[in-house]
């Protein structure tokens, strides 16, 4: 399961059986919410193709988001909503909603192995891997669960919020979001914790949808 890229060789990380995996997605975007996966992954149901989810297909990441959710020991997605993020901060926020989806598995886990540098506090020992959703099996379920989630609730949240874009760009700053944001100013599901929305409500940009 190791992956090359700018030329380093990342290893598989040794773990327990069943050791949860631990990702989020949703730092980045503009709108919407940070959303965490943790897995426990079934030795006896062994699951091909995991990896990174940013490596993936969206077609190829639905595929394996039902794969999961049907081999999986147990697995359970959490999320922080605006304003737990612009009250907590994005890393905050993050962390939280990691705890979360840990708090909610099924079956306690030996170990948690979370992506990035960072644990949240849990009551199970932890590490923190970077680059773990390529090199654990359970790191890169979570992964594709929270990244299929996340982009399906922003999907919902484009038929609510029409004019963005979300089901396109899933709330991340692309020239097409930013200029959305300029032209129709913040909905209630932007960040106005982060700049361009909150320099948007600073230049009297009003929203056109109601609280």
């Amino acid at each position: 399961m190791g992956a090359r890229r700018t030329g380093v060789n990342f290893e598989p990380v040794a773990a327990h059986p069943l050791a949860a995996g631990v990702d989020e997605v949703g730092r980045g975007p503009l709108a919407g919410p940070v959303t965490a996966a943790a897995v426990i992954l079934d030795p006896e149901r062994p699951i091909e193709g995991l990896t990174d989810s940013k490596l993936l297909s969206a077609a190829r990441r639905e595929v394996l988001y039902e794969v999961i959710r049907e081999r999986a020991l147990c697995f359970a997605i959490a999320s922080c909503e605006v304003a737990e993020i612009d009250r907590l901060n994005i890393l905050h926020a993050s962390l939280e909603a990691m705890r979360r989806a840990v708090l909610a598995l099924a079956v306690d886990p030996v170990e948690v192995l979370v992506d990035g540098n960072r644990c949240p506090q849990l009551p199970y020992p932890s590490r923190a891997i970077v680059k773990g959703d390529r090199r654990v099996a359970a790191i890169s379920a979570a992964s594709i669960l929270a990244k299929v989630q996340r982009d399906r609730w922003m999907s919902e949240l484009d038929r609510h919020h029409p004019g963005y874009g979300f089901a396109i760009h899933k709330g991340y700053p692309t020239p097409e979001h930013l200029e959305a944001l300029d032209r129709l100013g913040p909905c209630p599901q932007h960040r106005t914790s982060f700049a361009p929305v909150r320099r948007a409500l600073e230049a009297g940009q009003r929203s056109l949808w109601p609280e």
